[in-house]
């Protein structure tokens, strides 16, 4: 067993201990892959309807809007619950800030038809030229 004699301690350590360093990256790693993967999910909890065919020719890189009505009525803008006064000013800000005039309508199977039917109605008039429909694809995926 060797002693450190008094002339060593005068030395400048000059390595760095980066083990602290990457356990702290791959903390934030794991910090940023959970809460990006969560801001895909919508706020409210929708059973979409099934449907056997897909839409074609439609990438997953598309910005859009998504509004959710669920069986009870609840509507969500972009995972945000809101209220129906509300709606028409969240749409119109939401469609500005993703540079698009796409909505996507994620509906629950219990909806209404009528209340799905206004709501699209809203979203017109808050400046969406296009719409797509969200259902669940045979297979367990959802597809619009």
């Amino acid at each position: 067993m060797q002693f450190k004699s008094e002339e060593n301690e005068d030395e400048i350590m000059a390595d760095i201990n980066v083990v602290p360093l990457i356990d702290v990256m791959l903390v934030l790693l794991i910090v940023f892959m959970v809460t990006s993967s969560m801001g895909l999910e919508s706020g409210l909890d929708v059973e979409l309807p099934a449907a056997k065919s897909q839409m074609a020719g439609e990438s997953d890189d598309v910005k859009a809007v998504i509004i959710t009505l669920t069986g009870a009525g609840k509507l969500a803008v972009q995972g945000r619950e809101v209220n129906r006064e509300e709606l028409s000013s969240r749409i119109s800000e939401a469609l500005k800030a993703e540079g698009t005039e796409l909505v996507v309508f994620e509906g629950d199977r219990q909806a209404t038809y009528g209340l799905a039917v206004e709501v699209m109605d809203v979203a017109k008039a808050a400046g969406a030229k296009r719409f797509a429909i969200l259902a669940e694809s045979q297979e367990g995926e959802s597809s619009p």
